[in-house]
């Protein structure tokens, strides 16, 4: 026979249930809950706990959460009103039976439909990335035609142009001996002219000779100084010392609108960076010189962390607060890893010393200073320090309203709160 599961406390608003049920030393999992619209069912052989519940509830958007020997539920209503009971009162077996297993029909439906849904989402996301390859390989196939047809026609360009300048050169070779054919017939002319003008006319003969000769001597000589002057090539150049002088960097600002101020403040803090990075720390001298960079050692932090290396990831974010120590994620992350080893008071000054380097506040640091909150207030919760680590949760509720995980989370603390405050 189960054990029923008696005592549980609950509490409501407008529109959600907050419902509390002791284990009393079970272990649950979520395959140990059946929630429908109005059925509720915890079943931890030998312990049972069930109820028909008032009124309708939301049961998509509800949620439950395991641990510190407790479950609780928070329990979204369909309709905003106020609850007379948590269970439907007055009911008799047939109509419990009936909603017991309207609700277990209901579910087995709900869960066929999630299947099929899947199973369709499943086939358009195989359909959509195998036309989404198709596409891939066509314009693949396209850009390698293009290529291909662009090497074509270089490549046709480059042999038009090659035959071009082969005939070019052919004809240049051509013209070439046909002047040197010349050269050489030329001097035979003449000589032919001057025996037959010898023979005829003495005296013109021996003019027309020397003009003649004059001619081809200045023919000659023009060759042989061309000749001479392709053959003479110019002289080496003298070696030289070439000198660099850099100018002074200034700023090119007009003295009416001069920032002095701002701009010695800039260079400030650059000597100030290159000094520290360049001080004789013992850490840095086995590293290289881009891992001497914070957001590089913020980083191999965040991987330490993903890895479960929380000493690695806290030696890792001290260095980077040693050289950059204005950076808020640096505290923020290193107060995560403070939580992972339970040092509860580094993490919470750390979170603090994060919250004011996040001023002023702006929509860009929202969501870290949520996290910072959150972090705080987990701390002073794990100390037991619950009224203060309520109100870093209902900091973080004012930046972020929608937030339901610290909603949920800061009803849990109010309702620890409530428990103690009886006990005592």
């Amino acid at each position: 026979m189960p054990v029923w599961l008696r005592e549980h406390s609950w509490r409501q608003t407008l529109s959600a249930v907050h419902l509390s049920l002791p284990l009393r030393g079970a272990r649950a999992t979520s395959a140990n809950i059946f929630c429908s619209e109005q059925y509720l069912k915890v079943s931890i052989p030998p312990f049972l706990f069930e109820a028909i519940l008032y009124a309708p509830i939301d049961d998509t958007n509800s949620t439950a959460k395991i641990g510190d020997g407790s479950i609780f539920f928070t329990l979204y209503k369909k309709e905003p009103a106020m609850w007379d009971s948590l269970t439907l009162a007055n009911a008799d077996k047939e109509k419990l039976q009936y909603l017991r297993e309207n609700a277990v029909l209901k579910a087995q439906e709900k869960a066929k439909e999630e299947t099929e849904a899947k199973k369709i989402t499943k086939q358009e996301h195989k359909k959509y990335a195998l036309e989404a390859t198709m596409k891939l390989e066509e314009a693949e196939r396209t850009r390698i035609e293009d290529l291909k047809e662009k090497e074509r026609q270089k490549v046709a360009k480059e042999l038009e142009l090659w035959k071009n300048q082969q005939k070019d050169g052919d004809k240049y070779r051509i013209t070439q001996k046909k002047g040197e054919l010349h050269q050489e017939i030329e001097p035979l002319k003449e000589r032919k002219n001057e025996k037959l003008n010898k023979t005829r006319i003495p005296n013109e003969g021996t003019s027309k000779t020397r003009l003649k000769s004059t001619k081809g001597c200045r023919d000659s000589c023009s060759i042989f100084s061309q000749n001479l002057k392709e053959e003479q090539l110019p002289a080496p150049r003298a070696a030289a010392t070439i000198k660099v002088n850099f100018t002074p960097r200034v700023f090119p600002t007009a003295l009416r609108e001069s920032r002095v101020a701002e701009e010695e403040e800039w260079l400030h803090k650059q000597a100030e960076a290159r000094r520290i990075i360049n001080s004789d720390l013992s850490e840095l001298e086995d590293l290289k010189e881009e891992e001497k960079n914070p957001d590089w050692l913020k980083d191999k932090g965040n991987k330490m962390f993903a890895m479960g290396d929380y000493l690695g990831a806290v030696n890792a974010y001290n260095l980077a607060v040693r050289l950059n120590n204005k950076l808020p994620l640096l505290y923020l992350n290193r107060a995560a890893c403070h939580l992972k080893l339970r040092n509860l008071h580094k993490a919470i000054e750390d979170s603090s010393k994060a919250l004011e380097l996040l001023t002023p506040p702006v929509p860009d640091n929202e969501n870290a200073r949520v996290k910072a909150h959150v972090r705080r207030g987990t701390a002073f919760c794990q100390l037991e320090l619950y009224t203060e680590g309520l109100q870093d949760y209902e900091a973080a509720l004012k930046i972020d309203p929608k937030n339901k995980n610290v909603e949920e989370d800061a009803e849990k603390i109010r309702h620890l709160i409530q428990g103690t405050m009886q006990s005592s």
